[in-house]
């Protein structure tokens, strides 16, 4: 587990860092200026990072789902020479569903150059183009990978049922709540990416707007990536210490100025 764990933060990591940089920069300078080359390369790595990622996450689904259904399997079946080969083949899918893309998206001719977004999305590029053809062969690209992302979405919500089924048979409250605290907030985390790329891709033109598209984009390409860190380190006891302290720490001080802010008045 500990290995996926390095890997989806790698990939978390990447994510953030090829879209939020570039957006933070044009923000700054005032400007949304990117190169052909740039865009390009933008949309390259981050549908290869997130292809990849989505594939992780489906591998951890398994992952629990052996060690908690099949825990006398699990040092057989997950093995370091089986994870490594998974690992590779959640790159390698990230990398091919990538490289479709992309040399499919930019082999489109172009009448725009305005992308309307705060990085370099298909779906906003799309618009831009000036080839029917081209248009339509990409968006049949998309519709499959999201009959593929909506898949693999099926084979977690089935690997989490048998899983709930198997924990609620538990006779220890102690593990069935520790069972609950490891698969809940990765499912809240696949769920959040399904849903709102399926929206993202899927939502009528009618109800399309700028603000819709920006909100919907930020949830899918950004909040999973920096949720994950947050949701997944929930389970070390020293962090959640840790935490409690800073926010109790936090709140005293907030009540000292409050304190003293009426003192002051009063006199």
């Amino acid at each position: 587990m500990d290995f996926f764990f390095l890997n989806l933060a790698l990939l978390d990591l990447g994510c953030i860092s090829t879209t939020l940089p570039k957006a933070m920069a044009n923000a700054l300078g005032d400007t949304r200026d990117i190169t052909y080359a740039g865009c390009a390369a933008q949309v390259f790595f981050f549908l290869f990072l997130l292809g990849a990622e989505y594939s992780i996450l489906t591998i951890m689904s398994y992952d629990r789902y052996v060690a908690i259904c099949k825990p006398l399997h699990y040092g057989t079946l997950m093995n370091s020479r089986a994870c490594a080969s998974m690992a590779a083949a959640a790159w390698g899918s990230g990398l091919l569903y990538s490289l479709l893309h992309t040399a499919n998206t930019f082999s489109i001719a172009f009448c725009l150059s305005d992308v309307d977004q705060f990085f370099c999305e298909i779906a906003q590029i799309l618009k831009l183009s000036c080839s029917e053809s081209g248009y339509l062969r990409e968006t049949r690209i998309i519709y499959f990978s999201l009959c593929l992302i909506f898949g693999c979405f099926v084979f977690i919500v089935v690997s989490y049922v048998q899983i709930f089924r198997a924990v609620l048979r538990m006779p220890s409250e102690q593990g069935r709540h520790k069972a609950f605290s490891t698969c809940l907030p990765h499912l809240a985390v696949v769920s959040l990416f399904v849903s709102t790329v399926l929206f993202a891709y899927l939502k009528p033109p009618s109800i399309s707007c700028p603000s819709l598209d920006l909100m919907a984009a930020v949830l899918y390409s950004v909040v999973p990536p920096a949720l994950n860190p947050i949701i997944y380190s929930m389970r070390n006891q020293e962090l959640k210490s840790a935490l409690r302290k800073i926010l109790q720490y936090t709140l005293l001080l907030h009540q000292k100025d409050v304190h003293h802010s009426l003192k002051t008045t009063k006199a």
